[in-house]
């Protein structure tokens, strides 16, 4: 399984920028259009990721939680599935 890099900076702007229903439509556009206004560069499934995390994290605040709490619980679900993930294929 390859690693992916998480750009924390990235997802924290994004989420800070962008309303939760702005990123859902630019999550949409990425997948059916291949680009959307809320984060222009790099690749198609890397885009998509980092929309969807930010998404995640933008959902926790609006819910009431602080932004970097937020961070960390995305960083330690992250963290669970690779950790959930590496034991069930033994690596």
């Amino acid at each position: 399984m390859q690693r992916q890099k998480i750009d924390i900076a990235e997802i924290k702007e994004l989420a800070s920028r962008f309303t939760l229903k702005d990123l859902e439509w630019c999550i949409t556009q990425q997948i059916e259009a291949g680009e959307n206004i809320c984060k222009k560069t790099g690749d198609h499934m890397e885009i998509i990721n980092e929309l969807a995390k930010a998404n995640f994290v933008r959902e926790l605040v609006e819910k009431g939680t602080p932004l970097n709490e937020a961070i960390r619980e995305l960083a330690r679900r992250i963290r669970a599935f690779k950790e959930n993930t590496e034991d069930k294929t033994g690596q």
